[in-house]
């Protein structure tokens, strides 16, 4: 009886030990293939995603008004990711962290030529030479011109447009001519701004064209045509009420000089909202007077309606620090001067840092 019981259990277990040997391998090479799977993803990944981003911080004194105030504050918690889908089709996405959170820019393009490439989202709007550059670049604390700022729509100094970033969304069509010495830009967008649909049935008109004659010269100009939507009321205009339409139009003029040890940019900008007119212009200069040390320098005007003379110049003085590659310590004054009101002193201090 033992001996009957025994052949079949030599049988079954010599049977069993060969598909345990073929599972144990077949284990490997599956866990083999998961390994390679996700080694794959990750350089796949790598190769075709980057991210960036940057932080500014700041303390504000300001004696504006009635009352003296400071604070902490965090300016910008920014981060940005581009991902490539293929060698010409690309997506960009960019986030702002800071106040409260929002979508900054989304968008898709495709490069058919370095003379031609087409952009579909939302985006910087092509108007002006300043309103293009990254504040993790520009010199000043407060970013851009009181012109640029708002004309552009960058903030809520046009409460009729309101605050968006300098931001809208379209089409884009852009690209350099003749070697990179002549490039474009023409777009179609709504007129209202980030993460919004169109507030009327206009669309605005926006077109820019830069020049680089020489290597350290950029010269460039801007318009904008279109028609707004009013989100609130302005004192600027008081006719306009929230939800009229209104003729609104800009243009500019300016241009980049980049010396060996001064850095200067200048621009004429003018707008027309309505009935109401403004313009302004700008001069700011950064001179490296010391490896990884700047001493900034800025001239701004700005003329809100020309009819009721709303106008202000600030003049800004100020160093900044790259304490390390795209990470920098700003320390700036501002002597604001309006025509209306009096004086006022504000006092800056700024780190950045990014990767």
């Amino acid at each position: 009886m033992k001996h009957s019981l025994l052949l079949p259990l030599l049988l079954i277990a010599g049977w069993l030990i060969p598909l345990s040997s073929q599972a144990t391998e077949l284990n490997s090479n599956t866990e083999q293939e998961q390994n390679n799977t996700l080694k794959n993803i990750t350089n796949t990944l790598k190769e075709r995603i980057t991210l960036q981003g940057y932080v500014q911080a700041a303390y504000t004194y300001d004696d504006a008004g009635n009352k003296k105030a400071n604070s902490f504050e965090l300016k910008r918690a920014i981060l940005m990711a581009r991902g490539k889908i293929t060698d010409h089709w690309s997506c960009y996405f960019m986030y702002s962290f800071a106040n409260t959170g929002k979508i900054l820019e989304a968008y898709t393009e495709y490069h058919f030529l370095p003379e031609l490439s087409v952009r579909l989202g939302q985006f910087k709007t092509a108007f002006t030479l300043e309103n293009q550059l990254s504040p993790s670049t520009v010199e000043l604390i407060n970013i851009y011109s009181q012109a640029t700022s708002y004309l552009a729509g960058y903030n809520s100094s046009d409460p009729l447009y309101g605050s968006n970033s300098g931001r809208d969304l379209g089409i884009l069509f852009y690209g350099d001519l003749f070697h990179g010495l002549l490039n474009y830009n023409f777009a179609v967008m709504n007129g209202q701004g980030i993460n919004k649909k169109d507030g009327n049935n206009f669309k605005d008109i926006v077109g820019k064209l830069t020049v680089h004659p020489l290597n350290w010269v950029t010269l460039g100009g801007s318009f904008v045509r279109g028609r707004g939507c009013a989100v609130t009321t302005s004192d600027v205009n008081p006719t306009l009420q929230a939800g009229d339409n209104y003729t609104r139009n800009r243009w500019s003029a300016g241009a980049i000089f980049a010396f060996k040890p001064i850095d200067l940019r200048t621009e004429y900008l003018e707008g027309r909202d309505g009935s109401v007119r403004s313009n302004g212009y700008y001069l700011t200069a950064a001179a490296h007077v010391l490896p990884k040390f700047d001493v900034i320098l800025s001239y701004d005007y700005f003329n809100r309606n020309k009819v009721q003379d709303d106008k202000q110049t600030n003049y800004v003085a100020g160093v900044q620090w790259w304490f390390y590659p795209k990470c920098r310590l700003q320390i700036q004054y501002t002597y604001c001067d309006p025509h209306h009101g009096s004086h006022s002193n504000l006092l800056q201090t700024q780190v950045q840092v990014r990767f």
